[in-house]
């Protein structure tokens, strides 16, 4: 028998139980995976919750690192002993040991961690798509990504810098302005003391912006279209603050013939072919050292409720692993 953190109910982290599973043989294009460790994402919250509904009993989880036990039938390009990692895979991340699809997983080069990789998979694949696939940061632009002291923000903003932007990063406190400018961060906007369209004004001399990246929906969205020069883009790819309210899209063309987008993950590493050629990207940026990993903390799986409470509490900054 094994463990794994369960959902039965939805909740507050006090519904996260540590509960004994049977993992049984992987079928067929399945490896048996026994995790070392397991990278925390707002989206687990957003399940916990019901936000994204879920099928209950559930585990959480869709982002993690460790070493192949055991081979299905017909899975070929890995090994029993091969160190992997998954950051799109089906839930159930938050497990000492876990069944998972073959073509979902990456092979780890040397000189990636377990831990490294459990930090910057989901994430770090989430910055590769906004950043070159969403819309392609080019040499010279000025972006904004809020959030910018979280883990996919301090990831994806010392890569927009190595791809030669200006990089606005707001943040909720002094502290986490010091780590954003420390991660590629040209200007550091708190939303908490300051106006940031006001500010994105400033810095623009009134030129605004071609894409804004907003993980944090409600309070954020729609003063974050009047940072945008027309024919900008929108990039709402989280909820953080709560969902975006419903808007009438004519608003889109008041301020400039916008677009916005709803992007996921899933979407852009549906197949295996793509999903590895993103990973090969991400690792080599990170190998180059200029993508530094954050991890901000780490707890015990088995305390996960613990990393939940102070996720939710923007207690957390940079990247939080757990450790199996």
């Amino acid at each position: 028998m094994t463990h794994a953190i369960r959902v039965h109910k939805t909740g507050g982290p006090e519904v996260l139980s540590w509960d004994e599973v049977e993992i049984g043989a992987p079928g067929a294009g399945e490896v048996r995976l026994r995790q070392t460790a397991v990278g925390l994402n707002f989206i687990d919250v957003y399940g916990r919750k019901g936000v994204y509904p879920l099928n209950l009993p559930s585990s959480l989880g869709g982002e993690g690192a460790g070493v192949v036990e055991a081979l299905g039938p017909g899975v070929t390009d890995l090994k029993v002993g091969d160190r992997v990692a998954y950051g799109n895979a089906p839930i159930g991340s938050y497990a000492e040991a876990r069944l998972i699809p073959a073509s979902r997983l990456v092979k780890l080069p040397a000189g990636i961690a377990d831990q490294q990789a459990a930090a910057i998979m989901l994430k770090g694949l989430t910055a590769q798509y906004l950043l070159r696939q969403t819309y392609r940061v080019k040499p010279g632009e000025t972006i904004l990504f809020h959030a910018a002291a979280g883990g996919v923000g301090l990831l994806a903003c010392q890569w927009a810098k190595h791809l030669g932007a200006t990089v606005i990063g707001t943040v909720g406190s002094e502290a986490k302005a010091k780590l954003a400018r420390a991660h590629g961060c040209d200007h550091v906007i708190d939303y908490t003391r300051e106006d940031f369209v006001k500010r994105v004004a400033e810095i623009t001399g009134g030129k605004k912006l071609p894409v804004v990246y907003d993980s944090v929906g409600k309070d954020t969205f729609m003063k974050s279209l009047d940072c945008i020069a027309p024919l900008g883009l929108m990039v709402s790819f989280g909820q953080s603050s709560g969902l975006v309210e419903p808007f009438s899209i004519n608003l889109l063309t008041a301020k400039g013939s916008l677009y916005v987008t709803r992007p996921t993950l899933g979407d852009y590493a549906a197949g295996t072919e793509r999903l590895r050629a993103m990973a090969k990207e991400l690792f080599e940026v990170v190998a180059s050292g200029a993508v530094k990993i954050e991890i901000g903390q780490t707890y015990k799986l088995k305390d996960a409720a613990q990393a939940h409470r102070d996720l939710e509490a923007r207690k957390t900054t940079g990247s939080t692993v757990m450790l199996v």
